[in-house]
């Protein structure tokens, strides 16, 4: 079986919703937002810009977004495009640990999904960064994976090996201190189960026309295997891991 980075695997059969929480905690961070047509916000790890256009729809704001990977670029410049929202949105490669931007550049900072795959000193590198590009009482919004049982090895291990990537989710309590450390005033949380691939979640963040394509693309011969697996663990061990939303303020 070839091995995909569980992320892009999910892409590949049709899932728009990347996220470990899915549209409930996405709309839980632009909850947080205070989001206006002035607002200036920064996207990293865009992605397929699936958050940005929802943005822009509701709020007209102007909105940067960088990812690492091209490929994803690509498409995100096609979903503007087909969205008619080029005046609105901008994609480029960047690294969120060495932002293109100047100091105190933006009013809100959205990375979901993102920190929980990098380690310790690079998520404290990665958070120094957001609240430098944010202005005075700017808003960090992080979507990220999380747990409360208190030894999570195994259960870790397993998921690193599920989705092949080396991931760090942390306690509620660490993601909070994270984000304090980094000089944020203010940080509030919700949790919740992950949806990535329970049949509720699929149905919740896909459709349910959507929700049948992502099942029926992953049962084809050559996704079959990756699939199941993936399916197997977040119905059964991965039923301990959560998603944390997290609204961080700069003072």
């Amino acid at each position: 079986m070839k091995k995909e980075v569980g992320h892009n695997f999910l892409a590949k059969l049709g899932k728009k919703r990347l996220r470990p929480g899915g549209v409930v905690a996405t709309n839980w961070l632009l909850g947080q937002a205070e989001l206006g047509s002035e607002s200036k916000v920064l996207e990293v790890a865009c992605n397929m810009c699936t958050t940005s256009i929802q943005l822009a729809r509701s709020y007209k704001c102007k909105i940067t977004g960088i990812d690492m990977d091209s490929r994803a670029l690509e498409k995100a410049r096609a979903n503007i495009r087909a969205a008619k929202l080029e005046d609105h949105i901008e994609v480029m490669q960047g690294n969120a640990m060495k932002l293109p931007f100047a100091d105190e550049s933006f009013d809100v900072v959205i990375n979901e999904a993102m920190l929980t795959m990098l380690n310790g000193a690079a998520k404290m590198k990665a958070v120094a960064e957001y609240y430098r590009v944010l202005k005075p009482g700017g808003i960090l919004l992080t979507h990220d994976i999380s747990y409360t049982k208190e030894n999570m090895a195994d259960e870790l291990a397993e998921l690193r090996r599920t989705i092949h990537v080396n991931v760090e989710p942390l306690p509620a309590a660490n993601w909070q201190q994270l984000f304090y450390s980094a000089g944020f005033s203010h940080v509030g949380t919700a949790t919740g189960p992950m949806s990535l691939m329970q049949i509720q979640g699929l149905i919740r963040d896909e459709g349910v026309f959507g929700a049948m394509r992502i099942i029926r693309n992953g049962l084809k011969k050559e996704n079959r295997e990756q699939f199941k697996k993936m399916f197997r663990f977040f119905n059964t061990t991965g039923k301990e891991l959560s998603y944390i939303a997290v609204c961080s303020r700069k003072q």
